[in-house]
């Protein structure tokens, strides 16, 4: 029996996890696994309770995407309400969830890239930790981080004019909206003190952009060289084939960019996905079933999306995607580390989009909400930042909820994190006799570039330091270390 190596847990992400890896007795890694060491009780939880309890107790699920949860259950709910399936609400409802929705994607978009990836990108992945972090980044580069903390705070606000709240807000319920959009808020969302307006916020969304392709030019190695598999990919696409994050058909492709789910309803999802269960992890690990568990995986997010879509419905995201497609020659990327660049480009679309939405009347006017012939099931399906989201319900005749399935980003990108963990190990740790911090952090950014929520994707209490463990060809313990 050769060495295992424990990183418990991965850091710079939102929940709890480790990653165990396995050397043989000549010292090449042999088995890799990410383990989800949160349990999820959602699914239970909410069984029992009034069905329009569920968008403001899903979000539970999380601190940093509730509005994802929030609007997926909504969206299931309508169609309980009878108010149809994605786009059968009013002008107003529809239009101030989306401006919610687009709201959340930047916030937690920019929360990912200048707070949890910048620091391993600014300063190399084997700079010292104590340097390695928001912290440090603030220090060395004061005006990305700023520019960071206050491109977040302007998302936050958009959550909160359109929610009630920044975190758990109330803001949609079944059918509809509970509240317009005032005046003032419009105001200072368009025409906000600098920096806190639109137009601030579009230009900052560019410039970090061009952050990106500058330091994709000089570091080729990290951002393409890092980590490279085929996949198949899957998300929402509008019916025209444009980027939609609220509302759309399923589609996937597979590593060529050839459709193999052509743009279905996802009401119908579960004829076309299924999720195996692994011993040893509490995350499941969905497939689409046409092409069985093996092989049917794929990979959602950012870099999914923009493998998806046959365009952008606004011009500057539209021109960067178009530098997106061109680099892989009009094929779909392979290389995680590219869902920083698409994720960026998103943030620019984001923007874009709630300009659009703060010049429209509809939301400072017209009706909430809308119902019809009420049904007893229902399913919601939204991109969330880290990917598509799926949330599914079934009701009795007392109104209470009998049956809850949610299958959730991360959970969806369990397999291509599990790839990802293995290539880079592989790279990193083979033949290699002793720890450091800089292999261990390698592996890590593989899992951080997909932005992974695990308390989404399973959930718990608690927190867990950071203990690396070293295993002889013995199974002997013989290098512990623990933060």
């Amino acid at each position: 029996m050769g060495q295992k190596i424990t990183i418990e847990p991965v850091t710079r992400v939102e929940g709890h996890g480790k990653v165990t890896i396995h050397l043989d007795n000549d010292g090449n890694v042999e088995q890799t696994r990410l383990h989800i060491v949160e349990f999820r009780g959602f699914e239970r939880f909410v069984q029992g309770r009034p069905y329009w309890e569920a968008p403001v107790l899903v979000q539970r699920l999380c601190g940093i995407c509730p509005v994802s949860h929030h609007l997926a259950a909504a969206k299931a709910l309508d169609v309980i309400v009878g108010a149809g399936n994605g786009n059968g609400l009013t002008p107003t409802g529809e239009k101030m969830r989306r401006l919610m929705h687009y709201g959340q994607f930047f916030q937690s978009h920019t929360l990912h890239f200048f707070h949890l990836a910048s620091p391993d990108l600014l300063f190399g992945i084997d700079a010292d930790p104590a340097i390695r972090n928001i912290i440090g980044v603030a220090m060395e580069h004061k005006e990305l981080a700023v520019q960071g903390v206050m491109m977040r705070k302007y998302g936050q606000e958009v959550i909160r004019a359109t929610a009630g709240k920044k975190i758990h807000g109330t803001g949609a319920v079944p059918g509809g909206i509970n509240k317009h959009l005032t005046e003032a808020e419009k105001e200072y969302l368009l025409n906000g003190h600098d920096p806190m307006n639109i137009d601030k916020m579009i230009s900052w969304s560019e410039g970090a952009l061009e952050f990106f392709h500058d330091y994709h030019k000089n570091h080729k190695e990290i951002i393409d060289g890092f980590v490279e598999f085929p996949s198949s990919y899957l998300s929402l696409v509008r019916k025209d084939g444009a980027l939609d994050i609220y509302h759309g058909v399923l589609r996937a492709v597979d590593a060529n960019g050839k459709k193999i789910l052509h743009d279905v309803d996802y009401q119908d999802y579960n004829k076309y996905i299924d999720e195996e269960v692994r011993s040893w992890s509490y995350m499941k690990f969905p497939y689409l079933k046409q092409i069985g568990k093996n092989d049917g995986w794929y990979t959602v997010g950012p870099l999914a999306r923009l493998n998806t879509i046959d365009f952008i419905d606004t011009s500057l995201a539209q021109k960067e995607f178009e530098k997106f497609r061109a680099y892989s020659n009009g094929k779909p990327s392979h290389r995680p580390m590219h869902m920083h660049w698409a994720r960026l480009i998103e943030i620019l679309h984001a923007a874009e989009k709630m300009k659009e939405l703060l010049n429209d009347p509809d939301l400072l006017k017209g009706e909430l909400v809308k119902k019809g012939t009420k049904k007893f099931e229902g399913v919601g399906l939204i991109e969330a930042p880290r990917g598509t989201l799926f949330h599914h319900y079934k009701i009795d005749e007392n109104d209470q909820i009998v049956m809850a399935n949610l299958i959730v980003s991360t959970t969806n990108n369990n397999q291509p994190m599990n790839n990802a963990v293995n290539q880079v190990a592989t790279k990193f740790l083979t033949g290699q006799k002793e720890i450091t911090e800089g292999m261990l952090n390698a592996v890590e950014v593989s899992i951080r570039a997909y932005d992974p929520c695990l308390s989404c994707a399973t959930h718990a209490i608690g927190q867990m330091p950071l203990e690396i463990s070293l295993y002889d060809h013995k199974d002997q313990l013989i290098d512990k270390r623990r933060s």
